[in-house]
């Protein structure tokens, strides 16, 4: 499993349209926001960390995790590591592993940034936990995504609709709040998760109150996982 994480992270670093999509694109988005905080300011702090870290999730994670997995199926790679004695979840876990630690290293720098210009989440640990829970989300959903991605460059097409509903779905939730349609918007893939980013970030909620949006992005990460025990596959799609 190690020595798939390696090959995969000097791949990950080889290839110029993965390291546009993980890394200048969500740190473009992300810097703008941090610039432009003042212009922001009376969403408060919450709604830039939302929308910095959902940048980096949807497009670094995300996106990447979908043109990994569908790459390496293209190629055969997936099929060839299936017949190694390393278990499918081994494999997976292997490709995926650089792609999620980049990831979450981006969110950290951005996070971290915009603590330092700024000020302090009120709750660093329910603020990891929140990241935590995203990511799985958004993972969850690149594995679902990628059993019904042919190429790479169909990646760019079938992750698309994802990418612009989470994103959307959360700042709708950073710019709005859930005062209003509130059980919609913690449904919504990504919007229970921007609510306790922003909790976390801002404060004034209790964190039992807080917890209980772990449910619904939990949930979202158990249908997509049995969405992709479906339509994964490990030799290319027809």
């Amino acid at each position: 499993m190690l020595a798939i994480a390696r090959s995969e992270l000097i791949q990950i670093f080889r290839n110029r349209l993965v390291l546009v999509t993980m890394f200048l694109i969500p740190a473009g988005a992300s810097a703008f926001f941090i610039y432009k905080r003042d212009a922001f300011a009376s969403l408060g702090l919450g709604y830039i960390a939302v929308s910095g870290l959902f940048a980096v999730l949807a497009m670094g994670l995300y996106a990447t995790s979908v043109t990994t997995l569908a790459a390496r199926r293209q190629t055969l790679f997936l099929k060839r590591l299936s017949s190694t004695a390393v278990s499918n979840a081994g494999i997976l876990t292997g490709l995926l592993l650089p792609v999620v630690a980049l990831a979450l290293f981006q969110a950290a720098v951005i996070l971290t940034a915009l603590a330092v210009v700024s000020t302090r989440p009120d709750n660093i640990g329910l603020l990891v936990l929140a990241v935590l829970a995203a990511a799985a989300m958004l993972l969850a959903l690149g594995l679902a995504t990628a059993g019904l991605t042919n190429s790479p460059e169909h990646a760019q097409v079938t992750t698309l609709p994802v990418i612009l509903g989470v994103i959307g779905v959360a700042t709708w939730v950073g710019t709005t709040g859930t005062e209003e349609l509130t059980l919609l918007k913690r449904l919504l893939p990504g919007g229970a998760a921007a609510e306790l980013v922003g909790n976390a970030w801002n404060g004034g909620v209790p964190v039992a109150d807080s917890l209980i949006l772990l449910a619904p992005t939990l949930g979202w990460v158990v249908v997509a996982v049995a969405v992709a025990s479906r339509v994964f596959g490990w030799e290319p799609r027809r």
